[in-house]
């Protein structure tokens, strides 16, 4: 089966984009993609290759926290402390350090990312800018580099950054051996696997930290408040970085849900212990998480029909409930879906990538002001910029209100479009607790050039799309056309990353560009697929537990 579709995809190759073709012509096309980019775009960064090995019997058990052990043949693959990999061959990967500062990161943000009215995007609620915010948390943080080495930024004429100096500080380069010509790597201090760290942390101490010690549950309040920390004034849960209500609200929600789970494990297994209570309770809601960003996320912000069929298919198998008949429908990816089908790497050890990194960069999404509502009437309670809803300061008005409010509120909210011109104000200047100021979508242009990234046109080119061949390509916008045109000095191939996904025309039905979503029809899949390794991973039935009735407010992505 899977070879007659990718028979028919090649067949359709060069025809009609996949996402303008019928959809029974629609689904082959984008299987023969995704193959494709399995074969050709997963390439390992790693110095020296890692080790294979055995599992310990704790890991066969469970899942380890900081990601040791999920892969049965190399038990380090995808742990905390790991290197990214990549999407392209490593030969073009070498950052361009001549044209690390051309343009100035600072003057495509405030010439080409100044959010001068709010562009919405309605087909969504806010709750989806919270929550892919919520799942970044969960797969990559790069380790910081020494501030000493921070790299200055060339300021455009005119510009009123305070201080009138801006700095970036580098991405921690991983040591590479001597001799060696491969292009800098790069840690994630995460692991790769979807394992919600961002409840449980990614090492023993903070996951101890979170843990009540009774019955595998964790800290939480009833109302689904995340109890302060007070040694450090952040929130007692495993990620607390770029803390907002939108991951308050979320943070609380699924420590409810883990809670909710040993309930009902302890009523199915009485005899088990904490620490088997809070594995299986992670393991379950991780499992969880990823299916709500599979089939509910990724097809309310690319409502393409064909997209939906493809998310649903990859979870479920075009066969779905057979497989409760036929087990062996589990084993073949298309017919049975990813989960519970055999684990494949493909072309390379899985880790998450440079590429897939960039492509999240989705902060448009997050609006400058925010209404909050009562749930009871829709009565308006208060009106606030994002400031307020960050940091420290964002606990005050978390606390102020409902939670029920809160996702209310948000529910009635829509997030900003992924476009040009629509940055959130308050990041292009956000000052954090510590006094901090910065520039996030001069950071954002920054990162990538810095981590060798393509540009633009090469990225679309090594994905084995066209490049644009001049400025009325790149974007049917004419003021954005001229606007990137001087920015970038008439340099087609010069357009960064970002900036084109920002302009690139849409297909109907989506809500961030074609380019990107290559990325994500690989590394979507890829990462259900890798997690397979191990037995530990709950097979479809058991994936599908859904414990008693909860308190947990719907996601109503």
């Amino acid at each position: 089966m899977p070879t007659l579709f990718s028979k028919l995809g090649g067949f359709l190759h060069g025809k009609r984009p996949w996402y303008k073709l019928p959809r029974l012509l629609a689904m082959p096309r984008l299987i023969e993609i995704r193959n494709e980019l399995r074969e050709k775009n997963l390439h390992d960064t790693e110095e020296p290759p890692m080790p294979a090995g055995a599992l310990t019997p704790a890991q066969k058990e469970g899942r380890t926290i900081a990601g040791e052990g999920n892969d049965a043949k190399c038990p380090m693959m995808g742990s905390a402390g790991r290197r990214f990999g990549r999407n392209f061959p490593l030969s073009e990967v070498h950052p361009d350090t001549a044209n690390l500062l051309k343009p100035s990161p600072r003057e495509v943000s405030t010439a080409l990312m100044t959010r001068h009215s709010f562009q919405p995007a309605t087909i969504l609620n806010l709750l989806a800018a919270s929550w892919i915010q919520f799942m970044v948390h969960d797969w990559f943080v790069h380790k910081k580099g020494d501030p000493a080495k921070a790299v200055k930024i060339p300021l455009p004429p005119g510009d009123t950054w305070a201080g009138g100096e801006m700095n970036i500080t580098p991405t921690a380069v991983d040591a590479a051996p001597a001799g060696s010509t491969r292009p800098p790597a790069y840690v994630n201090e995460n692991s790769h696997w979807w394992d919600a760290s961002q409840i449980y942390g990614s090492d023993a101490a903070t996951a101890a930290k979170i843990r009540t010690g009774q019955h595998g549950k964790i800290h939480v309040n009833a109302d689904g408040r995340i109890p302060i920390d007070a040694s450090t004034g952040a929130e007692n849960t495993g990620f607390t970085e770029n803390v907002w209500i939108g991951l308050s609200m979320l943070h609380g929600l699924f420590a409810l849900e883990h809670n909710a789970i040993c309930d009902a494990l302890r009523h199915a297994f009485a005899h088990r212990d904490d620490a088997w209570l809070f594995t299986k309770a992670r393991l379950i809601n991780s499992a969880l998480m990823a299916k709500i960003h599979t089939i509910e996320w990724t097809p309310a912000i690319v409502p393409h029909p064909v997209v939906k069929i493809a998310m649903n298919t990859n979870w479920n198998g075009i066969t779905g409930d057979l497989q409760e008949v036929f087990e062996f429908l589990d084993d073949k990816e298309l017919l049975g879906g990813i989960v519970g089908s055999k684990a494949d790497h493909h072309a390379a050890p899985y880790s998450l990538t440079e590429e897939f990194v960039a492509v999240y960069r989705m902060h448009p999404l997050m609006p400058d002001d925010y209404t909050i509502r009562s749930a009871a009437d829709d009565k308006i309670l208060e009106t606030v910029d994002l400031p307020a809803v960050s940091g420290k300061a964002g606990q005050s008005v978390f606390n102020k209100h409902s939670v029920t409010d809160l996702f209310y509120s948000f529910g009635r909210s829509h997030p900003g479009a992924l476009r040009l011109h629509n940055y959130p104000k308050h990041l292009q200047n956000l000052v954090r607790d510590d006094g901090t100021r910065l520039d996030l979508a001069a950071i954002d242009i920054y990162r990538d050039r810095e981590r060798g990234v393509p540009r633009y046109n090469r990225f679309r080119k090594l994905l084995r799309k066209d490049p644009v061949k001049n400025f009325e390509e790149l974007t049917d916008n004419p003021a954005w056309r001229e606007e990137i045109r001087k920015v970038y000095n008439n340099d087609i191939d010069a357009v960064d990353l970002m900036t084109g996904l920002f302009c690139e025309p849409l297909p109907d039905g989506f809500g961030f560009s074609e380019t990107a979503f290559r990325i994500f029809v690989l590394m979507s899949s890829h990462r259900r697929e890798v997690l397979q390794s191990t037995s530990h991973w709950p097979p479809r039935r058991t994936s599908r537990f859904r414990p008693p009735p909860r308190s947990s407010v719907r996601l109503g992505l």
